[in-house]
Parts: C-alpha cells; structure tokens; sequence
C-alpha cells in the first residue's frame, strides 16, 4: 500500500498542515493524560478496591490540575468506563435483626435532630462477614455528623457481647460532659437489659427506629455497604483471622483515607479533630 504524505492527507481532509500537527499532539496530550488518570486510580483502588468514581475525581482533582490536566467529572467517567474501572454494586445477604421479643422499646429521637457536631448521635448496626470456617458478625458505631466508625467489634456470635465491646470503645473515646443519642434498630441485641443498662448509666440517650427499619437507620446501613462493597468485607474469607484482619484495614482506610459525599469530600477523622 503506497504511503500518503502528510501534506497529501491535509489537503485530502481540508485540514492545514499546522492545525494537523497541533491535533496530532492534542491526541497524543490526551493519551498521556489517561495513562497518568488510570495509574493513580489504580494506585488509590489498591487499598480503596471499590471507591465511587464521584470521589474518586474530587479526590484527584488537585493533583491532576497541578499536573496540568485539565478534565471534567463527565470525561472522567468516561476514562474510567473505557479503561474498566467502574464498579458493581453487591447484593444483600442475609439478616441479622430480630425485633419480635418482649424487651422495652423506645422512639425514633434522631428523626427531627439537626446535626452540627461529632458525638451527637451515634447510629449503629449489626452485619454478618462470610468465612470458610463460618459467619463472623461485625457490630459497628458509626457518629451520624462526621461518618466516622467510634466503635467496632467482630466476632463470631450473635449474643450482646460483640455490640458491647463496641460500645465500650466508642463511650471510651467520648469526650466529658458529652451524651449522644444513641440510634439502632429494635433487635435484641439493643434492646436488652444489659445493653441498655450501660447506655443509661454513661448518660446516653436512647433512640431507636419505629416503623421503616432500613429507612431510619439509613446511615448505619450505609456504613455496612460501604466495608462490604469498597473494602471488601463482602468477600468469603479463607479464615476468621483474616476477616478480622480485613475489619481492621477496612475501618482504617475509611476512617482516614476515604472521602465522604456528604462532607463536601473531607475525611471522617479529619471532621473530629477539627471539632476538638
């Protein structure tokens, strides 16, 4: 096949040979754009596998501009669609609340609270991890305002003493003179006389979700989603250490690393240690 000359192929297309260059090299400008756009997403999804593209861009924003890369969310999109980059959501696993029981009960105060600060409202709930060796339950206290997990447990039972152990961390890490609502759904876990004892003795306020459970408790369900759909947690372990070990890594990067929506894409840790 005979070669056709540049000029040739200008005058063919009714292009002139300087604007042929400079798109050449808008082409050319593009491609090394991408390439840098896809390294540093990778490089983020290697401890963040399945962070939102949305947060993502606010999240590489600053550094591709110092770079001098130019691009909008729409385009961005579309890089990380070309390149395979985006991410499937989940789907539901089994429940863990049991609500038909005879232990008192209490009403929805979080519903009508303005949120202003950290440590004004706890929301917490109660999910399963899958192992080889058989479930594991994570329970999780996660502060309504700034999105930040104040206490974690995994272990391997259903009985109250996992939700205490997280409570004791986040009631450990409570600043004086402070007394959140406490927000959970009406499983018996929350529910009985041992778990509420020691909210009423710390001063805690007590909340709990009336007639839609998932809709009320709609950010401690979100926390849940999030382990299980961007930090893996969703997986099957091969054992109940590394479970527990994923638990651990997963509550870090998002308490530390991952940027909320919400927030205006600031981390949860940094909302606290602003308010202190």
């Amino acid at each position: 096949m005979p070669q056709v000359s540049v000029m040739a192929l200008c005058r063919h297309v009714g292009m002139s040979r300087q604007n042929y260059y400079r798109e050449k090299k808008a082409r050319r400008r593009k491609q090394v754009d991408e390439g840098l756009i896809v390294e540093l997403v990778k490089g983020i999804r290697k401890s963040h596998k399945k962070m939102g593209v949305r947060k993502l861009y606010n999240l590489l924003k600053p550094e591709l501009e110092s770079a001098g890369v130019s691009i909008g969310r729409d385009r961005f999109f579309e890089v990380m669609r070309s390149h395979g980059l985006l991410i499937k959501r989940r789907s539901r696993g089994p429940r863990t609340t049991y609500s038909r029981h005879d232990f008192d009960t209490y009403e929805n105060q979080l519903k009508d609270l303005q949120l202003d600060v950290p440590h004004q409202a706890w929301v917490c709930d109660l999910t399963y991890i899958r192992t080889d060796e058989g479930f594991m339950y994570l329970s999780l206290i996660t502060d309504a305002y700034s999105r930040k997990v104040v206490g974690y447990h995994i272990g391997d039972s259903l009985e109250v003493a996992g939700c205490l152990k997280a409570l004791r961390q986040a009631l450990r890490q409570l600043p004086a003179g402070r007394s959140p609502v406490h927000h959970s759904d009406r499983g018996t876990q929350y529910c009985c006389k041992e778990y509420i004892l020691k909210l009423k003795k710390h001063g805690v306020k007590i909340s709990m979700t009336e007639e839609n459970h998932c809709y009320e408790n709609a950010k401690a369900e979100r926390m849940n989603g999030i382990l299980k759909d961007e930090y893996g947690l969703g997986l099957t372990f091969k054992t109940k250490l590394d479970a527990v070990r994923a638990t651990k890594q997963g509550v870090w990067l998002y308490n530390e690393e991952r940027p909320h929506t919400s927030l205006g894409y600031r981390i949860p840790s940094a909302i606290h240690r602003e308010a202190a």
